[in-house]
């Protein structure tokens, strides 16, 4: 899964694709590179944040879906607002990627379910304004397959039918390094959940608190965790460098066996 941030304040990227013809250039670069999936989003979620429109967040994104929806690749939205989501699943994607787990808009399970569109539901601590707040957990893996179980559940009673479902612990999104560390190196104990994982580590901040790098300088630790974390049982990466990951992944996928 590719990262096409149509934003100007991402924490990697932000300000770099906003002009829809720079996002679509680069999901076609992305495409190209080998991605399944372009992710496609028009509000940051990085820790601070601060929220954006339903009407902005649309004029953001949907020139881009509609600009990539001709390749081969799906195309995913980044959003926990259901009229967002209606507006990019009509302009060509088929999933809808939610931080807040249908949290954030009721309407959200309900449009997802009539649409027929593919969910992935991500464990978050609070919003991304506070989420990074002094996070406590007793149990981090287990406090976090139970909320992707509940939400799960949530999502099914809304009418989204189970194989839709793919879920996400949320490596970054109100944790500490070291719970993040823990739910990559648990990861596996999350497939006893039955329904794909969306793992996505790319540049993030704990990446950093290991050897002191800023963003721009985390290919090898994104390239070491999604390696690690492919290894664990996750079905899908979500990554800005698609090229050097699929390379990573082929060579270690060759190694293994």
């Amino acid at each position: 899964m590719g990262v096409v941030n149509v934003t100007p304040d991402s924490f990697s990227d932000g300000g770099l694709y906003l002009d829809p013809e720079a996002a679509i250039a680069h999901g076609r670069e992305l495409a190209a590179a080998g991605a399944a999936i372009l992710d496609v989003g028009g509000e940051s979620t990085r820790p601070g944040a601060e929220p954006v429109g339903a009407e902005e967040e649309t004029r953001r994104i949907v020139p881009v879906i509609a600009g990539l929806r001709a390749l081969e690749c799906e195309i995913s939205v980044d959003t926990s607002k259901a009229a967002v989501a209606a507006a990019a699943l009509e302009s060509g994607a088929t999933i809808v990627n939610d931080v807040t787990a249908l949290r954030g808009d009721p309407g959200m399970g309900p449009l997802c379910a009539e649409r027929d569109a593919t969910v992935v539901l991500m464990h978050m601590r609070g919003d991304p304004r506070t989420m990074q707040e002094d996070p406590r957990y007793d149990d981090v893996v287990a406090e976090v397959k139970a909320f992707l179980a509940e939400r799960l559940a949530a999502a099914t009673a809304a009418g989204v039918a189970e194989e839709r479902v793919w879920l996400d612990p949320g490596i970054g999104f109100g944790k500490t390094a070291a719970h993040n560390m823990e739910l990559l190196r648990r990861l596996g104990e999350l497939r006893d959940l039955g329904r794909p994982l969306v793992v996505g580590t790319s540049r993030k901040s704990f990446i950093g608190k290991v050897d002191g790098s800023a963003a721009g300088e985390r290919l090898g630790g994104t390239i070491a965790s999604s390696v690690l974390a492919a290894a664990e049982g996750a079905a899908v990466l979500r990554v800005h460098d698609v090229a050097e990951v699929r390379q990573a992944l082929a060579v270690a996928t060759a190694i293994l066996g």
